[in-house]
């Protein structure tokens, strides 16, 4: 017997078709028969990921990371010429993003969680941060417990949220989340004093502070509430890619690339401003260092 199918059958059928078929194709072989890679960035992640001007490439630490990667692939796809395809991302987009296979590398900063790993991938981590609060100076906040009845900018999307929630749970403390759709507008709502604090990683935070017109006037402080580990993201169950990744990464450790990109990024001044953020290397990014790897916390 003959049987009909709806149109909105044939569509599902056919979408899935396609979703299978792109999940059939490698990520390399992606970026051969295009010609291209596509580098998830941000576009004031100073200094990961960020943009002098509307019009510029984001520069970065991170950055030069996924460049040294994307040299690797164009290498390894064959290709006489690549093009780099920026994406600007956000914490909430930035993994359907990988998932889908519209973004080739995510060149953000994000920690590697073991949650996140059942969704993505990640390379070695490259850096270590602490997730703490930024101050004013002159504020009765010394300490998270102080945050009672207070408002704390944070961004949708991180880790820094979910941690300080569960200090709020186990604590007892209750104040109030600002939310920003990324860093920069989080840190916009504390400089402007809509909130009394600001969470996210230390390194971050010491970023935004070094760039602020208003930078004798913060404090961040010296109560972590986890250290994480950051990694560059890509695409899961895609090994030959992620060898290729990690290999890369390793090698850029190993040979001193990788500190020697830290003290450019994180120890000299950097445009648009010509500051320098002055953060050393921590005790727990030489660790990295030391023993390169790709565990999640």
């Amino acid at each position: 017997m003959l049987k009909l199918f709806s149109k909105t059958t044939v569509c599902a059928v056919t979408l899935l078709a396609a979703s299978l078929a792109q999940a059939q194709t490698s990520t390399l072989e992606k970026i051969k028969q295009s010609g291209s890679i596509t580098i998830g960035a941000r576009d004031m992640s100073v200094p990961f990921s960020y943009k002098v001007n509307g019009n510029a490439d984001p520069i970065g630490l991170i950055n030069d990371i996924c460049l040294k990667v994307a040299e690797a692939a164009q290498k390894a796809a064959g290709l006489q010429k690549m093009e780099i395809k920026y994406l600007i991302t956000t914490p909430t987009s930035r993994i359907p993003l990988v998932q889908n296979g519209t973004v080739d590398l995510d060149c953000t900063p994000v920690t590697n969680t073991i949650a996140r790993q059942e969704q993505v991938a990640f390379s070695p981590s490259y850096f270590s941060a602490n997730v703490t609060l930024a101050v004013r100076k002159d504020s009765p906040v010394k300490g998270i417990a102080d945050l009672q009845n207070r408002n704390v900018a944070t961004v949708t999307g991180t880790t820094s949220i979910q941690l300080l929630r569960a200090y709020k749970k186990a604590q007892n403390v209750k104040f109030n989340e600002v939310y920003g759709k990324d860093p920069s507008e989080a840190f916009v709502m504390f400089e402007s004093g809509k909130a009394d604090a600001f969470v996210l990683d230390d390194v971050q935070l010491a970023s935004f502070i070094a760039t602020s017109p208003q930078r004798d006037q913060y404090v961040i402080l010296n109560e972590p509430l986890r250290t994480e580990p950051y990694g560059v993201m890509l695409r899961k169950d895609d090994p030959g890619f992620k060898k290729l990744v990690d290999d890369t990464v390793y090698a850029m450790i190993k040979s001193g690339e990788m500190e020697a990109l830290y003290q450019k990024w994180f120890m000299t001044t950097i445009p648009p401003r010509n500051v320098n953020i002055n953060f050393p290397l921590s005790d727990s990014t030489k660790a990295l260092y030391a023993n390169p790897n790709d565990k999640g916390i």
